[in-house]
């Protein structure tokens, strides 16, 4: 008897052991646990691609790298203190109260588009600047230079001397549609590489209130703010759509109106920089308006088409062609004017020298004219397409 009891007792004492270290460690193994003193937590499980929300982070991570941030520097003069305007005071201090400057810094963004080092940007961005700095996603920084500049287009072309560069691939902004996503990709007030989203809430946009003469921009609502400026506008494969530009604000920030630049045309710009170092664009010499419903009822036309010519410069191309105020110009080489933005696009991408023929409409009647193209002058110059 006192044999069975002591194997009794220390099996009891064993069992009591290994229900203390389970209670302990892994209470949840005892089905008469007290409720609440255990959290199950749910793990995620693999969902397939299609279940997935909505993401455009491979979008923003292939054209992040090619999206720099740009600095620059110039000296500005101060003006002149009132007492230097004095003969007497000049005569006994000299000019050492004179001119004074000191430095003004800018902030923008840029695109590397080509492995060459070539970085796509607005003039505006790097107007006047003595001195540009290029700082990438990876932390390298490199001075830059200007290799020209459109201002036409509120476009520039710099240059970087650095290996390995990332270099965006340019998407077809010709097939964006209204609705489409995109993302905005720059340096907003300096914070860096920054991603916004936005969809393209217009195409074609152009008499925006800005000294600009060749608008043709994609409106999105994605954020744009000061130093975003020169940045990429990408569609949802990371390709460029466009080079972010200006805004519209009442107060200088972001309120859902932004507007970019199309690939396509940064494209011809970039090139002509790059192979000539400017651009060239024809022109002829005019001045015109949009025909308004009004003035097609005036004129007694079918529909609102065309371009009014408005005004003709003296010994211009187009007064020595035979172009004259009042004519309606409805084709340029055979394409349709549909507006005067259309009529400035068609003509300014006409070499000088060539002859080209302008279909307008006089007096009711559609008379051809053959015009030979000049060069248009600089934007300080030019007032007339």
């Amino acid at each position: 008897m006192r044999k069975f009891w002591l194997v009794f007792a220390q099996t009891a004492t064993v069992c009591l052991a290994a229900l203390f270290v389970v209670s302990t460690l892994r209470p949840d193994l005892l089905g008469w646990n007290a409720r609440g003193t255990v959290v199950t937590i749910k793990e995620p499980q693999a969902e397939p691609a299609t279940n997935r929300v909505a993401s455009f982070s491979e979008a923003a991570q292939k054209a992040m790298p090619a999206v720099v941030n740009i600095s620059t520097t110039k000296e500005v003069k101060l003006s002149r203190h009132p007492l230097m305007e004095d003969p007497v005071f000049r005569y006994f201090f000299g000019d050492q109260l004179g001119a004074q400057t000191q430095k003004s810094t800018n902030l923008g963004s840029g695109v590397i588009v080509s492995e060459k080092g070539y970085i796509l940007t607005n003039s505006h961005v790097v107007e006047a600047a003595d001195e540009i700095e290029v700082a990438l996603s990876d932390a390298r920084r490199a001075r830059a230079r200007v290799v020209g500049s459109d201002p036409d287009t509120d476009l520039a072309v710099l240059k970087v001397d650095l290996p390995r560069l990332p270099a965006i691939t340019f998407g077809h902004p010709e097939q964006a549609r209204v609705g489409d996503v995109v993302l905005a990709i720059g340096n907003p007030y300096g914070f860096g590489s920054t991603v916004t989203l936005g969809i393209v809430s217009a195409l074609g946009r152009s008499n925006l209130p800005i000294n600009i003469p060749f608008q043709n921009y994609i409106q999105t609502d994605a954020a744009v703010n000061p130093g975003n400026s020169g940045g990429a506008l990408v569609d949802i494969s990371g390709n460029l759509l466009g080079i972010n530009s200006s805004i519209y604000s009442s107060t200088g920030s972001y309120v859902g109106i932004s507007f970019a630049i199309p690939a396509t045309v940064a494209k011809g710009v970039l090139e002509q920089i790059v192979q000539h170092g400017a651009v060239t664009r024809g022109w002829i010499g005019v001045a015109a308006q949009d025909i308004t419903n009004e003035i097609a009822e005036s004129f007694k036309l079918t529909g609102a088409r065309g371009a009014l010519i408005s005004e003709v410069l003296n010994g211009s191309p187009a007064d020595k062609g035979g172009v004259k105020p009042g004519d309606i110009l409805i084709a340029v080489n055979g394409r349709s004017v549909t507006d005067s933005a259309a009529m400035l696009t068609l003509i300014s991408a006409l070499q000088p020298g060539q002859q080209a023929q302008l279909k307008v409409i006089r007096d009711r009647r559609e008379t051809a004219l053959l015009v030979t193209v000049g060069r248009r002058p600089r934007p300080a110059q030019a007032q007339q397409e």
